[in-house]
């Protein structure tokens, strides 16, 4: 109510300032700057590349459109990489044969909030002079040998979408892990202006001087994410005791029934962000929804593969090797009730009606 009955209500205000510097916290990045959407950070991830027509930007082919789509729209090619069975995030043994004199990036999806093989993601960066970019739609709160998830890119983006652990309806935000491309950023999110500059009196007018887009959230949406990053560490716990009853309490039934649950390599904290289920196969998958349908339980499948999408074979191209692991785990997946809200009762009510399910 206080940024309702304020007398700004645009951004950057004192809410998106607060939320902005509690993202800086839990990341540790070198700027954050709040966006309407994780799409549109990616967006600006692209400009900020200044990606030409034809350059190529290599990702996993197991992940949102907006990972694509941001690229696609300033003309580059997005190369498709299978993802590894275990974790379903990019197989980063596949990664160097996708590399081309036209390779400009290398985009992650921590998928889950479980973190990519980073160590040897970034070696191969390093060694080609590719360009970092984490999408980290998934993973704030998460953690790769100690080190946040958002902080190994050039660049970071991430989702408050009402599907993440703190929300505020439709929001996001572009981390700067390199501190020479704050200026231009700000610019660009402020439709290619220097608006910013002359509200913090660096300019007596504010111009027209780069490409851009209004890409800053309102300061209402900012107190509603405030709001939750100040109870972030409470949201985190209940989400984890979900996520661990789910794992604990499935355990048995997954293995008699040839069930792979997830799976969070050495050095990994994953956000409690989601949990799922990989069944046997695609007839497996679609009855067990209608088993849990039936017992009141809403679950739902997840992405589908992006190379083989009518726009991925439009824009993209598929690496050596095809993504046969990707076509696969599409066809098996299922994630589970999982928000920070649903109490044990309603734990152990989804972990019935899943036990009362045999494989076909």
């Amino acid at each position: 109510m206080e940024a309702v009955r304020g007398r700004a209500t645009r951004g950057d205000g004192p809410f998106t300032r607060r939320a902005s510097d509690l993202l800086g916290k839990i990341t540790g990045a070198s700027q954050v700057l709040l966006t309407t959407s994780c799409t549109h950070a990616l967006e600006m991830s692209a400009i900020l590349l200044d990606l030409q027509a034809g350059d190529e930007v290599i990702m996993p082919s197991f992940t949102f459109m907006s990972t694509a789509n941001a690229y696609a729209l300033r003309g580059a090619v997005p190369v498709f990489v299978d993802c590894r069975p275990d974790t379903l995030n990019v197989d980063e043994r596949m990664i160097e044969a996708a590399i081309t004199d036209r390779t400009r990036a290398v985009v992650v999806v921590h998928y889950a909030g479980i973190a990519c093989a980073m160590k040897e993601i970034d070696e191969l960066c390093e060694r080609y002079g590719l360009a970092l970019i984490e999408d980290n739609a998934h993973g704030l709160g998460g953690f790769y040998r100690d080190r946040p998830l958002g902080s190994f890119g050039r660049m970071a983006a991430q989702s408050f979408h009402e599907t993440k652990n703190v929300q505020c309806g439709e929001g996001g935000a572009l981390l700067l892990n390199d501190v020479g491309l704050a200026s231009r950023a700000e610019i660009i999110r402020e439709k290619g202006t220097d608006r910013s500059r002359f509200f913090r009196g660096q300019v007596d007018k504010y111009r027209w001087v780069d490409i851009g887009s209004s890409y800053l959230p309102s300061d209402v949406l900012a107190a509603q994410l405030t709001s939750q990053l100040e109870d972030f560490d409470a949201i985190q716990l209940r989400r984890h005791a979900g996520w661990s009853a789910y794992h604990e309490g499935l355990a048995e039934w997954s293995a008699s029934n040839g069930v792979l649950r997830p799976v969070v390599p050495d050095g990994c904290e994953h956000p409690a962000h989601l949990y799922y289920l990989l069944l046997p196969d695609l007839g497996n998958r679609q009855e067990f929804i209608r088993h849990l349908a039936a017992r009141g339980v809403q679950a739902a499948f997840h992405y589908q593969p992006l190379h083989s999408a009518p726009a991925g074979l439009r824009f993209g191209r598929v690496a050596p090797g095809g993504c046969p692991v990707t076509e696969e785990i599409a066809d098996r997946l299922v994630r589970l009730p999982l928000f920070a809200d649903l109490d044990e009762a309603g734990v152990a009510r989804v972990i019935d009606a899943v036990q009362a399910y045999e494989v076909i």
